[in-house]
């Protein structure tokens, strides 16, 4: 007798929960989680960005673990994004051209927003400021590699997580959102 058409499946997940952050990168909040579970590819410390990438002489910050609160927002405009991974400001000039994602230009973006908030952005939590992240990091999975889907502002990744795309949209535009956007969500 054929028992396959009549069994019931045994999967032991019954519930996903997708937790989406905004404006924070996982090294910030996650990344010295890695000094609870080596497998997580979290910093080592040895990450740095200077000040301004033009001036090879300007500051060097390391990458810490000094994070204390979430007060001062890094900028997350598609035109600060492209300055933080590509470590120059954004230009139309530079629109069409290729550039090398060297992930330098974290510090030079955040000190061109607010004078001092390079040593913000080039820290992240330990596990025990941040306990409810460091209990759930205990007791579920950890997806390490996820990638924000547009390098901007909150709505158009939101858009991406619910609905796998944000029908163009690189900002926060109220007018369009208002209105609303023709795709269906997931």
């Amino acid at each position: 007798m054929d028992t396959s058409k009549t069994s019931k499946p045994s999967f032991p997940i019954k519930t996903v929960v997708v937790l989406v952050h905004v404006n924070r990168s996982f090294d910030h909040m996650l990344g010295w989680m890695n000094t609870l579970n080596p497998e997580i590819d979290g910093p080592t410390g040895k990450e740095s960005n200077q000040i301004s990438t033009s001036d090879p002489n300007s500051s060097l910050i390391l990458f810490g673990n000094k994070s204390l609160y979430v007060d001062l927002d890094p900028g997350h405009s598609i035109q600060d994004i492209y300055e933080q991974i590509f470590g120059v400001p954004w230009s139309q000039d530079l629109a069409n051209k290729k550039l090398e994602p060297t992930m330098k230009g974290f510090a030079q973006n955040a000190e061109r927003n607010k004078k001092g908030m390079a040593e913000t952005v080039m820290n992240g939590f330990k596990p025990d400021t941040v306990p409810v992240y460091k209990e759930l990091l205990t007791e579920f999975a950890v997806c390490d590699r996820w990638f924000a889907s547009v390098p901007a502002s909150t709505q158009p990744n939101r858009l991406f997580v619910h609905s796998a795309t944000s029908h163009g949209l690189t900002s926060n535009d109220t007018k369009l959102l208002i209105h609303g956007l023709p795709q269906k969500t997931i």
